[in-house]
């Protein structure tokens, strides 16, 4: 709909229970919604522009809403939820607990600095420039997922989640990535141990990869010219994979079928343990 066509609310101030309940074409401009709960519940086609959320729950139950340049505080925790086909530009949310059970959500230049327990169960992200942190257990649950240019701390990060593309991202979170299906990473940093345990299609290409004991349990694993550093041990353990790996690698053990390339290994453990059909290809170029 034309911004014409919508209700302009500039410059009030909402506090309370349900103040704009079931409210539909409504553009919302300099607002001020104060404690209480669920102020634009039951929604359709709202516009926020420049608005302070101070209250709980905020948007529940919302169809199409598009948010830009406004500021969540902590008090708004919980605030989107059930909702579909939401944008989200240039807005801080200073509040956890964000975006659960949601299809069709996008956030450009976004900052998210008490991020956990966000993103669970939410299908159809995409990410542009955000910034996350205190972000325990981000995106359980979550599917079809495309993220570039992004900085996440929080451990537990991505699990079960899947179809997901991640492009040059920075993410320091450990048990990262744990029994995902057809997940590619490009370009980025990932640190933290126990890295993709249990997954299923993980793919990373052109990455800088460290932290203890990576990418045991795997099924079909793939690393394409990436860097592993020198807290890498143990790598591998009962993975299928194709890994070409440009660096050092501390110590590989027990992987189960495929190939391994790197430029030197420190240690290659293969012990009475290894499971069938144990014939990994191991190589080194040096």
């Amino acid at each position: 709909m034309d911004n014409n066509e919508m209700k302009l609310v500039e410059g009030k101030e909402f506090g309370g229970e349900r103040p704009l309940f079931a409210t539909k074409d409504l553009r919302l401009v300099n607002c001020t919604i104060h404690a209480g709960e669920s102020a634009l519940k039951c929604t359709a086609n709202i516009e926020a522009e420049r608005c302070v959320f101070e209250g709980k729950y905020p948007f529940w139950h919302t169809d199409g809403f598009r948010v830009k340049d406004c500021l969540f505080e902590p008090g708004a925790r919980a605030a989107l939820w059930y909702s579909r086909d939401l944008q989200m530009i240039d807005t801080q949310v200073n509040a956890p607990k964000m975006f659960r059970e949601m299809d069709n959500l996008s956030l450009e230049n976004v900052r998210i600095p008490d991020a956990q327990e966000t993103f669970w169960s939410c299908r159809g992200v995409k990410l542009r420039n955000v910034e996350v942190a205190n972000a325990d257990y981000l995106f359980m649950h979550s599917s079809d997922i495309e993220i570039d240019g992004y900085r996440q701390q929080g451990n537990y990060s991505f699990q079960y989640c899947k179809n997901v593309v991640i492009r040059n991202a920075v993410i320091d979170s450990r048990d990262a990535f744990w029994e995902t299906e057809n997940v590619t990473v490009y370009d980025s940093e990932i640190t933290g141990e126990f890295l993709g345990w249990h997954s299923h299609n993980l793919r990373f290409v052109r990455c800088k990869i460290n932290g203890i004991q990576p990418l045991c349990y795997a099924h079909d694993l793939v690393l394409e010219d990436c860097e592993m550093g020198d807290e890498c041990n143990l790598a591998f353990e009962d993975s299928t994979l194709q890994a070409v790996v440009t660096t050092n690698i501390v110590s590989v053990k027990n992987p189960r079928s495929g190939s391994v390339k790197a430029l030197s290994i420190g240690e290659v453990i293969i012990d009475k343990n290894i499971l069938a059909p144990a014939d990994c290809k191991i190589e080194t170029e040096i």
